[in-house]
């Protein structure tokens, strides 16, 4: 069942202010903190300016690939909820949500299905698995079959290329939310008109549930 969202790579205020106010605001909402790889990266001083605003009914994730010390020292006094981590091991996981008292979106990049079964070494660290693909900072998707059958006492965000404007009923049965970034983007930038569809699509469907 779709409980909810993650808007993902908000790196505007004005983008920020407009979702964390929407009649439906996302349940998560998350900021590239140390891949300038990614077009959607915010440096840290702009981060921490960035996200000095009351948040109302949304969480702050902070989307950290294999991060260093430094990074998470820098970060750990904003207001984050969520650290989504790529490429950490079990114990490294273990070693940041201990440290900085966070809970942990654990990101399982997906090519086939072996990759899959790596979730199971991360029950013990992980509050919610993120299921993605292997683009990072381009948008590319896997094949959302893969996790169909997947067994988890957790709960499941999906992201991988969807669009704003797709079928969301396709996802109901196997991710509890849905994850976007470069599908609510427009050249490169996020578009309102794009978020306001996603949203208010995501919102019915809740409803019918």
């Amino acid at each position: 069942m779709i409980k909810g969202c993650k808007i993902c790579g908000i790196k505007d205020p004005d983008t920020l202010n407009f979702i964390i106010n929407h009649p439906y605001p996302p349940k998560f909402i998350g900021f590239i903190c140390n891949y300038p790889k990614s077009s959607r990266y915010v440096k840290f001083d702009d981060l921490k300016k960035l996200i000095n605003i009351h948040k109302n009914k949304s969480e702050f994730v902070a989307v950290l690939v294999k991060p260093k010390n430094k990074i998470l020292e820098q970060i750990k006094n904003l207001p984050f909820d969520y650290y989504q981590l790529y490429d950490c091991s079990p114990d490294e996981i273990k070693f940041i949500k201990q440290k900085y008292k966070k809970k942990i979106i654990t990101a399982i990049t997906i090519k086939d299905k072996s990759d899959v079964i790596k979730h199971k070494l991360f029950t013990s660290v992980t509050d919610i698995y993120l299921f993605d693909s292997k683009g990072y900072e381009k948008s590319q998707g896997f094949d959302h079959n893969l996790i169909n059958n997947i067994k988890l006492n957790k709960e499941i965000m999906l992201a991988g290329n969807i669009k704003f404007d797709n079928n969301l009923k396709n996802y109901e049965k196997i991710t509890n939310y849905i994850d976007l970034s470069g599908g609510l983007e427009t050249s490169g930038l996020k578009d309102i008109s794009k978020i306001e569809t996603f949203l208010n699509n995501l919102s019915k469907i809740k409803n019918e549930a």
